[in-house]
């Protein structure tokens, strides 16, 4: 058995064990609750790191200021994207959703509208995360009776992006910008309109989508064949063309060297676009 040190809201308790305290998440575990209260292991969803930095400290304000609803939303959220997208839950996804959530209920019903400018990137590029930011939207017009607009479903998408990133916050921004530049720039350099249904397209996105998060990450593929570059441009020259164009310009954008592996790989995804 566990006891309950201080109840935070309706789904969430602190808890001391081993000298520790930390946040536990359930259905319902705090509600009724006192302190010194006993509750069972399976009552508990989610352990939560340690509440013994500064930044924990935050997160009990954060929950002491969000209403418990919002959490519970979060997690049917998070669920459906563990489901859905294979997004692991983690207690900064949880509270930065949350809090995001609460703020964007309380601009609707002060009628107060801030445009998504990557709106149309991310729910091009990212139909899967965009999905689940519309499932977030539904949860909180049947739960709370507040209808959110449909850019909203792109920030939830925003923050489910982050969470997959090896890198700091903020980078769906930057990773659906690139994606939609080099989209762009195959598509003029081909000279011819893209499929976009096609399973080869689906491929092309998903590998610019890794490409792009290589290259911020810095831990872009380079094996150094010369070989198969050689023969790539040798039997795909316009799709060469067309990656070497792309290359020279991220290079000389971010002033970052590119390999020839990942301009070989993404000349063979361009090739394919052109149906050869």
């Amino acid at each position: 058995m566990i006891t309950i040190k201080k109840t935070l809201n309706t789904s969430m308790v602190l808890v001391e064990r081993n000298g520790r305290e930390m946040i536990l998440l359930g259905k319902g575990i705090g509600f009724g609750r006192r302190p010194g209260t006993q509750i069972a292991p399976e009552q508990v969803d989610q352990v939560y790191l340690p509440v013994d930095d500064q930044n924990s400290r935050r997160l009990l304000a954060l929950i002491d200021a969000i209403p418990a609803a919002y959490f519970d939303i979060t997690r049917q959220v998070l669920d459906y994207a563990t489901l859905y997208c294979g997004i692991a839950l983690n207690e900064r996804l949880l509270f930065a959703l949350a809090e995001h959530l609460h703020f964007a209920v309380e601009r609707a019903e002060q009628g107060i509208v801030i445009t998504n400018r990557v709106y149309w990137e991310i729910k091009t590029y990212y139909p899967k995360e965009f999905h689940v930011g519309e499932n977030a939207l539904q949860l909180i017009r049947e739960q709370l009776e507040v209808t959110l607009p449909i850019e909203e479903a792109a920030n939830v998408a925003f923050h489910l992006i982050n969470a997959q990133s090896e890198s700091d916050d903020g980078n769906g921004i930057k990773y659906a910008r690139m994606i939609d530049d080099i989209v762009n720039l195959v598509r003029y350099s081909l000279g011819t309109p893209l499929d976009t249904d096609s399973v080869h397209y689906s491929r092309f996105i998903t590998h610019v989508k890794f490409f792009v998060e290589r290259f911020y990450t810095r831990k872009m593929v380079s094996d150094g064949d010369q070989a198969l570059f050689d023969q790539i441009a040798s039997h795909c020259p316009q799709a060469m063309k067309g990656a070497q164009h792309i290359r020279a310009l991220l290079e000389e954008a971010h002033g970052i060297t590119i390999p020839i592996d990942e301009i070989t790989y993404l000349a063979v995804h361009i090739n394919r676009l052109l149906g050869r």
